[in-house]
């Protein structure tokens, strides 16, 4: 509703302004407001994925939903400590979509040896829900390293889906590994 309020006073004020203009200012107003549209629609895009995201979040206890959409960091508590998992640089993949995902530690401590399951799928247009009948999964670990960190990179490879379907990722089940 907010969002229609906003356009009503922007095309509002694009009249208003187009009537005191000059003839020489009125195509680069319209230029203007055709960028304003463009960014309030990638923005209200990003708000609605948000929303989904903290929505499937807030009800997930065992896992922590990323949506590519929200651009977005999600928090997941986890047996090796509160963790903060980002998305990035989703790009199309010979048979899928490649992407980065950021693993850090929120309380400052460092991030121990892990694996994880990593799953991925499309979203229900309808209902913004994961489609969990066509998900694929696969484990991810945690490079070993001499020197102590707080952040881990993982580039991962999703195969079956293209990134404009890429509706989601789901990290769940991270445990440490067992030190001998």
């Amino acid at each position: 509703m907010t969002i229609r309020y906003r356009q009503v006073c922007l095309l509002t004020a694009m009249i208003l302004l187009a009537g005191c203009a000059q003839n020489r200012e009125v195509p680069k107003l319209t230029n203007q407001v055709v960028e304003l549209k463009q960014v309030l629609g990638e923005l209200t895009e990003q708000a609605t994925a948000l929303e989904r995201q903290n929505r499937l979040n807030q009800n997930s206890t065992s896992g922590a939903y990323l949506l590519p959409a929200a651009n977005n960091a999600a928090k997941l508590h986890s047996s090796v400590g509160e963790l903060s998992l980002s998305l990035n640089y989703v790009k199309s993949e010979a048979n899928g979509s490649q992407a980065i995902l950021y693993v850090r530690t929120l309380s400052g401590q460092y991030l121990p040896g892990f694996t994880a399951t990593l799953e991925w799928g499309q979203l229900d247009a309808a209902t913004g829900m994961p489609l969990t009948a066509q998900a694929q999964s696969q484990q991810i670990q945690s490079a070993s390293s001499l020197l102590p960190k707080t952040e881990q990179i993982f580039e991962l490879r999703l195969s079956g889906v293209t990134p404009s379907q890429l509706g989601y990722i789901r990290v769940h089940s991270v445990e440490p590994i067992a030190q001998r």
